[in-house]
């Protein structure tokens, strides 16, 4: 019974963390690149503060729950493709941490009037960086699931 409680909770937030990340990439930002440098500068500094009091529970509660699932999948069909998926979802987590996060803190501390070329620098390098998280968490749902349907002694 613990075994598919921690199943279905690590499934639910990778899941939702994948969403997320894919939903920011092919739709948020795409959208704010259409505003002016200022009002976008703006928005990212809104979002960023909005998402840097969620983001780093839900990322260690998703990496600590891929350890569980991958702990209780020892011997089984699945471990493989759990090992996988909590090794894109710790390399997610990485990539964010020493990637995303201190251009983040950066942009947090730029004047909309006056940071505007340093901003679409630094804009850039975290858009590839976000592509990255988006591949790394779309393919460790994948994983997670796949490792999920193999399980047989459960």
């Amino acid at each position: 019974m613990i075994y598919w409680t921690v199943r279905i909770a690590n499934l639910m937030l990778a899941g939702m963390l994948a969403g997320n990340e894919f939903g920011t990439w092919a739709a948020v930002h795409p959208s704010l690149a259409k505003l002016g440098q200022p009002e976008r500068i703006r928005a990212e500094q809104e979002l960023t503060r909005r998402f840097s009091a969620i983001m780093p529970l839900w990322m260690g509660s998703t990496v600590v729950s891929c350890a569980l699932a991958l702990l209780f999948a020892r011997g089984s069909a699945g471990f493989r493709s759990t090992l996988l998926g909590t090794a894109c979802f710790g390399g997610m987590l990485a990539s964010t941490r020493l990637g995303n996060v201190p251009i983040n803190q950066r942009v947090l501390e730029m004047d909309p009037k006056t940071d505007q070329e340093e901003f679409a620098e630094l804009r850039k390098r975290w858009d590839r960086l976000h592509t990255l998280r988006v591949v790394l968490s779309v393919a460790g749902l994948g994983f997670l699931v796949s490792g999920s349907l193999a399980e047989d002694r459960r």
